[in-house]
């Protein structure tokens, strides 16, 4: 088949549907079908070879924003446009976007999920003139339902099938302010006409999205997320000291203040007396106030030299800093549609505790990879660590589960193949 991943950039931030994203279009060309990575936005920031490469970036995330600043914007000449588009300029503004939130671009989220009626209808049409010229795609497949209101002009132009991956957009969409997110949720009830399928990657996440965006069953597909296991070694699981670990973006909304206080807890308590902690992933400017405060907290508790902090960890220092943790735990606060660390750990042979709560059941509780906790509670938080780390055999059980699971069941070649058949009933 040939078929065209569509994927918004983040800049400089670390993205998770980017690394789906691009592990799935990397299988799928092994597996032998044509397929091309196109970028929107802002460049890929990933930890493998980037899939995308070579292939032109659209909707510039300079001429997203003024065509949506200003209505003069839109008759632009081309010239100009393409000045918008440098790799140099757009790197630079990379390096800004981990300052905005969902606060902040309302009326752009809003104008995006419109599509051919929104302010970005140009670029749609740029767009798609250039899969006339260089591609003929069997299918589409959108990396999520942000970018939804591209499947209408798409399908009419190109007379091809569109897919939308799922994952995340709840979240993003809930922390718009009003009045730009209750009108994005109704756009996007009615987009889901445009669309010929949605996949999601957890049971929780397809009857979370079948229920708010009004999915029908039989545009709903559920096939889990898989990774690349090359590279995933087993931890020896340390217990002299152990290490609780933690590796996500560095914010309160992955719950990395509640997994402070669980471990000062611990040490305090003299529970596990000798725990260390190592928190890596992304960390962006807008996030650095937030990590100056539980470093703060570390520091009250006496606590900050028994921690490590690796920001920003290319893929060789992510699969070493997997491979020294004794227990993972990003307690996320929202409901999490997946947990690309999750399955790394898994695949590391680490186990996790998570709250109960969200995916967590299905992918943890199913697998008998770790363990489950209230959610948002440190108390209860520290009490199931404390439990896990001091039953060695229970420790030794939960890694070998975890890493059977990554296996069998969430590596790429198992999501790429599902994925493929699953589109060729399509095209």
């Amino acid at each position: 088949m040939n078929i065209v991943q569509i994927t918004p950039g983040a800049g400089g931030m670390y993205c998770g549907n980017c690394f789906r994203d691009n592990a799935l279009v990397a299988q799928l060309r092994r597996m032998g079908h044509h397929a091309l990575m196109v970028p929107l936005y802002l460049p890929l920031t990933l930890d493998e070879a980037d899939q995308s490469e070579g292939t032109p970036l659209f909707f510039s995330g300079l001429n997203v924003y003024f065509a949506q600043k200003f209505n003069c914007f839109k008759k632009a000449p081309n010239w100009l446009r393409r000045l918008f588009t440098a790799g140099w300029l757009l790197n630079r503004l990379g390096n800004f976007a981990g300052k905005t939130r969902g606060a902040q671009v309302g009326d752009l989220t809003l104008s995006m999920m419109r599509g051919e009626t929104g302010h970005q209808a140009r670029e749609i049409e740029q767009l798609i003139d250039w899969l006339r010229e260089h591609e003929q795609p069997d299918v589409i497949c959108l990396s999520n339902a942000l970018i939804a209101g591209l499947a209408k002009r798409l399908r009419e132009a190109l007379g091809v099938p569109v897919v939308c991956l799922l994952e995340g957009e709840d979240a993003f969409l809930d922390s718009l302010p009003e009045p730009q997110r209750e009108d994005t949720w109704v756009e996007l009830r009615e987009r889901v006409a445009d669309i010929d399928l949605f996949i999601a990657p957890t049971r929780y996440y397809a009857d979370t999205m079948a229920r708010r965006a009004g999915i029908p069953a039989a545009k709903l597909e559920q096939i889990y997320n898989g990774i690349n296991l090359d590279g995933f070694e087993p931890s020896a699981l340390p217990d002299d000291p152990p290490v609780l670990g933690y590796f996500a973006r560095m914010c309160p909304e992955k719950g990395l203040d509640t997994l402070v206080e669980a471990f000062i807890r611990l040490r305090q308590t003299g529970r596990v007396p000798n725990l260390k902690l190592a928190v890596g992933g992304g960390c962006q400017p807008s996030d650095k106030a937030f990590v100056a405060r539980q470093k703060k907290r570390l520091r009250d508790a006496g606590l900050l030299s028994e921690t490590v902090f690796q920001p920003n960890l290319d893929r060789e220092a992510k699969l070493a800093f997997y491979r020294e943790l004794t227990v993972l735990s990003v307690p996320a606060g929202y409901g999490e549609a997946f947990g690309l660390y999750v399955v790394e750990a898994m695949a590391s042979g680490v186990p996790v505790v998570a709250p109960n709560d969200a995916s967590f059941p299905e992918l943890i509780g199913q697998s008998g990879a770790g363990a489950l906790c209230e959610k948002g509670s440190a108390t209860a938080l520290a009490d199931a660590l404390g439990q896990l780390l001091l039953d060695r055999e229970r420790l030794a059980n939960c890694a070998a589960a975890g890493r059977q699971a990554a296996a069998q069941t969430y590596n790429i070649e198992r999501m790429a193949e599902s994925f493929a058949t699953r589109l060729a009933k399509l095209a």
